[in-house]
Parts: C-alpha cells; sequence; structure tokens
C-alpha cells in the first residue's frame, strides 16, 4: 500500500482485484458478486509507526519495501481513522515535550473505534519505571486516551488493554471487545458491510450453526439468531475470552464456545476419537446445516475440508481468494455456489477479502 494512496486512483485499483477475482471463479459458475466498497480515507481503526530520533526530536516513521532501511517521515497517514490523524500530532508533541516518554521510546501503535475509544501503546527500549507511569497517566489524562506501555518483559496497563467498539448490523447495533495486540478487522466499515452481508446469507437457512476460527465472535455475535444453537470454536485463550465476553454484552445465549483447533473437532464430529474439552458438549443433539469458516490466509485444510461436505451450506469468508479457490476447486464435486461478495477491506494493495455461500448440489 502506498504510504500517500490517491483517493481518485480507487476505482481503478478495485477494479483490477474485482476482475481478477472474476476470472479466477469462472470454471465454478460464480454468479455476479456483490460489491462492498471501502471509504477511500480514513478507513484504518489501526496503525503503527516507528519513532525516529533525531537529536531531541521525535518523529513518526514508517518504511517502504522498496527501500527498507530508509524511513519515511510522516506528518499524518491519510488511510488510518480521522481519530488517529487528529491525534497523531497532538501525541507526538506531548511526547516531543516529556523527555520521559521520549527517551528510548520506538514504536506507536494506535487502536481506534467507531464508539469513540482509542488505545494508544508506546513501547521502549528500556525498562518503565515509576516516573514513566507518573508522566503517562498525565497524558492520557491530557488526551482522552487508554494507554498502555510497553518493553521486554514489561507491559503497563493504565487503565485496561482492550477498546469497545460498536457496529451497526441491520437494526442491531452490536458491541465488541477489542483487546491489545490481538486481532480486530483494521476496516470498521468494511467490516459492518461484511457481517450484514453474511447475516442476509444465513437468513432461512435453519437448523444450528458450526463455525470454525471464531476468533473474538465478531461473526459469532453476528450470525447466532440466524440459528437454532452455535458451536464456535477457536484456539487462542485470549480471543475465547473475548468472544466469551462479547456474547454475553450482545445477550446472545444460544452458543457454545469450546477452545479446539479446526482438526479437532473434525476428528470429534467423526467420532476419530473423544476429547475432554467436549466433555460437556451433547454433539449428537446438533442439527447442524450451516458451516461458517473464516480461515487463515492457507485456507482450510484437507480434514476441514472433508468436515465440509458433510454440511448442506458452507458460509466462507477468505482474505486469500487463492486458497479459497484451492477449497472451492477440492468441493466442487458436492457444492456448487450460490452467492458471492468482495469486500475492499485493504484498499490500494492486492489484497481482496471474499465471500461465497456454497450449497449442497442435488
Amino acid at each position: 500500500m502506498s504510504l500517500q494512496p490517491d483517493p481518485a486512483q480507487y476505482e481503478s485499483q478495485l477494479a483490477i482485484k474485482l476482475a481478477a477475482f472474476e476470472a479466477d471463479f469462472v470454471p465454478f459458475g460464480v454468479p455476479a458478486p456483490a460489491v462492498f466498497r471501502s471509504a477511500p480515507l480514513h478507513f484504518r481503526q489501526r496503525a503503527e509507526f516507528r519513532i525516529w530520533h533525531e537529536g531531541d526530536a521525535i518523529a513518526y516513521a514508517m518504511f517502504d519495501p522498496a527501500e527498507p532501511k530508509r524511513p519515511v517521515l510522516m506528518e499524518d497517514f491519510p488511510v488510518a481513522s480521522s481519530a488517529i490523524c487528529t491525534l497523531m500530532p497532538r501525541l507526538r508533541a506531548a511526547l516531543q515535550a516529556d523527555a520521559e516518554l521520549r527517551r528510548k521510546l520506538f514504536q506507536v501503535n494506535f487502536l481506534s473505534t467507531l464508539s469513540g475509544e482509542m488505545l494508544v501503546t508506546l513501547l521502549y527500549h528500556r525498562k518503565l519505571e515509576a516516573a514513566w507511569e507518573k508522566a503517562a497517566r498525565a497524558l492520557a489524562a491530557e488526551l482522552g486516551i487508554l494507554l498502555i506501555g510497553r518493553s521486554l518483559k514489561q507491559k503497563i496497563v493504565l487503565a485496561r488493554d482492550w477498546v469497545q467498539e460498536e457496529l451497526l448490523v441491520g437494526e442491531r447495533r452490536l458491541r465488541y471487545q477489542q483487546i491489545e495486540a490481538s486481532f480486530s478487522q483494521p476496516n470498521a466499515g468494511v467490516c459492518q458491510q461484511m457481517l450484514g452481508w453474511a447475516c442476509e446469507q444465513a437468513s432461512g437457512l435453519g437448523g444450528d450453526l458450526l463455525e470454525l476460527y471464531c476468533g473474538n465472535g465478531n461473526f459469532t455475535v453476528a450470525l447466532a439468531p440466524q440459528f437454532g444453537r452455535v458451536l464456535a470454536t477457536e484456539m487462542s485463550k485470549s480471543s475465547v475470552r473475548a468472544a466469551s465476553h462479547n456474547l454475553a454484552a450482545n445477550g446472545v445465549d444460544n452458543v457454545t464456545m469450546v477452545r479446539m483447533a479446526s482438526e479437532e473437532i473434525s476428528d470429534a464430529l467423526a467420532r476419530v476419537r473423544p476429547f475432554n474439552r467436549l466433555r460437556d458438549v451433547d454433539l449428537d443433539s446438533y442439527r447442524f446445516s450451516t458451516l461458517f469458516v473464516d480461515p487463515p490466509r492457507a485456507g482450510l485444510d484437507d480434514g476441514t475440508v472433508a468436515l465440509a461436505r458433510n454440511f448442506r451450506h458452507i458460509l466462507y469468508i477468505s482474505c486469500n481468494p487463492q486458497t479459497l479457490r484451492d477449497n472451492v476447486a477440492a468441493l466442487a464435486d458436492t457444492h456448487a455456489i450460490s452467492t458471492a461478495a468482495v469486500f475492499d477491506q485493504f484498499p490500494y494493495t492486492h489484497h481482496l477479502e471474499c465471500g461465497l455461500l456454497l450449497s449442497r448440489r442435488s
């Protein structure tokens, strides 16, 4: 992504990505995809900057992959949210004016939200002591932000290490706990569109839902009302905690969370072996109609593809069209694409988020 993108190029760059997607999926009879655009500027809720020191002066910096050793000093970053762009000069001025906060600071991470909360993490090449904490608390109060300090084997949380996001999906206002240094969707505007599209596809499918890779419950919270019951799996302990919090915060009570890998739940459903973590879960009582997956870039492994064949419907969100294509090819003898969508989560890059609803062939 260009560090200073040109909004006039947005539509042409999206058209190139859309054409590539359509060409890749022609062999599978993909219908014309719904296209969900991003705002051309101020779309990223997260941003990370190195801090460049010149004597006592500091500046935000990034590095161009074409010249990785040459810092590009940043006065602003127009792809970042308006809240981040507004805070950047105020934060830099405050850090510049305080030697304790400035000393051996090497990185600043911003996490903003549509709800108005802002979390800033300051990273240092030194131990943080009482003098730093006193100065940091004054800074957080002055700027009205949540603040964390990090150094090697040290993390100082001044208030809390998460923000509360709010996303509008249909007529529901969904609340999400997003934890510092954990994954969350960077483009909140497009995320709302993805959740809305997924809910539209799930409407009327009925039965129960199995969700793999549920993360902090981003899709779980939105999709759960469309189904009788939901069994959701995730490996990360912090994500499971966040998902449980988010389900409770949104009054969702038909979801059971289990901390298991996709390979393990595949074995459990195939009765290959028992799992202690499922001792209180009656798998036989579920009437699964739909599998929802939002996997890593590597896509679904062979075992999960085999599991997917057993579902009438597969709702698949992918951050990698190439591995999505491979998985669709592997499922082509049992499932066909019913609907498709593309979501421009990452403008001015070659990345494209995709969504497919696959249904079992009659």
